[in-house]
């Protein structure tokens, strides 16, 4: 599948167009951003950090990582990537952002994907441990030049460096969606595609850890402004996980790991395998034109 440079950047500072002068981004203004070494270029002020460092922490990532290369997540990227690539012709460029893409796992899987439809792919996460890795895994994984990849940065999702109308396709995928900022650099007639857990996601492993079980809350069906909704996908499978490290993985890239008490999570690392039902739905929204 062809991939085609990302250039729609823009400044974190003042919005205005980002162009790129070898290993730098600048906008008209003067401000400019390096792209590191390996691969990726921090579009995070200072005062848009709400800590020290925001997002997922390195050890998250890592389990992350580890288990969605094991391929436990595979059917969840084969819908994700048959939703954008639904949006594509292969006389266009599908311009598409992830946008809290973690290690960059979905990305991945989309650029791999059997098309024809040449894809300009942006990668977005406050974690720079996650962006880190997605970047690493990339240059690791294939030995095309720069052009051919996806591109890297850490930034938010509430104040996304990237220019107005730009975009065919928004990925938010197990998230935090900012409809405005979405909305914003959408083209008319763009996509939004949303995952969500469904109401028995991971139900197995809850009832282990938690001494009584709350349902998961679905999102509101009612579509954000700026937004018109198309059809909902539900991927639901059962996952048996045989080895204690997938076990540890899953807990330690889900929100039960900080939400489970200390008893909790001792059950859970007792576990030398376990079954989990995966239940997953997957929101198409459109940008109103």
């Amino acid at each position: 599948m062809p991939i085609i440079p990302f250039s729609a950047l823009a400044c974190p500072l003042d919005g205005d167009p980002m162009h790129r002068e070898g290993q730098t981004w600048r906008c008209a203004a003067g401000h400019s951003y390096d792209i590191a070494r390996q691969g990726y270029t921090h579009l995070l002020p200072v005062q848009h950090k709400r800590s020290r460092d925001p997002g997922d922490s390195k050890g998250m990532v890592a389990a992350r990582q580890r288990f969605l290369n094991a391929g436990h997540y595979q059917p969840v990227a084969e819908a994700v990537a048959g939703a954008v690539l639904a949006k594509g012709s292969t006389s266009t460029t599908l311009h598409c952002l992830d946008a809290g893409c973690g290690e960059g796992y979905y990305l991945r899987q989309l650029a791999q994907a059997d098309s024809d439809v040449s894809l300009s792919l942006l990668g977005l996460d406050i974690s720079k441990w996650a962006v880190l890795a997605a970047a690493k895994q990339e240059r690791g994984a294939t030995r095309q030049e720069e052009e051919g990849r996806a591109s890297w940065v850490v930034a938010s999702n509430a104040n996304l460096p990237v220019q107005d109308g730009s975009l065919d396709c928004v990925l938010c995928l197990f998230g935090f969606p900012a409809y405005p900022e979405f909305v914003r650099v959408l083209k008319p007639g763009g996509v939004l595609i949303q995952a969500d857990v469904g109401p028995d996601h991971l139900r197995e492993l809850r009832e282990i850890i938690y001494p009584s079980l709350k349902p998961e809350r679905e999102r509101p069906a009612l579509a954000p402004d700026g937004l018109i909704p198309l059809e909902v996908e539900t991927i639901r499978y059962v996952l048996t996980l045989e080895e204690p490290q997938a076990v540890a993985d899953l807990l330690a890239m889900t929100p039960h790991l900080y939400r489970a008490s200390a008893e909790g999570r001792a059950k859970a690392e007792a576990l030398t395998s376990l079954s989990v039902t995966i239940d997953v739905r997957l929101r198409r929204l459109e940008r109103l034109a």
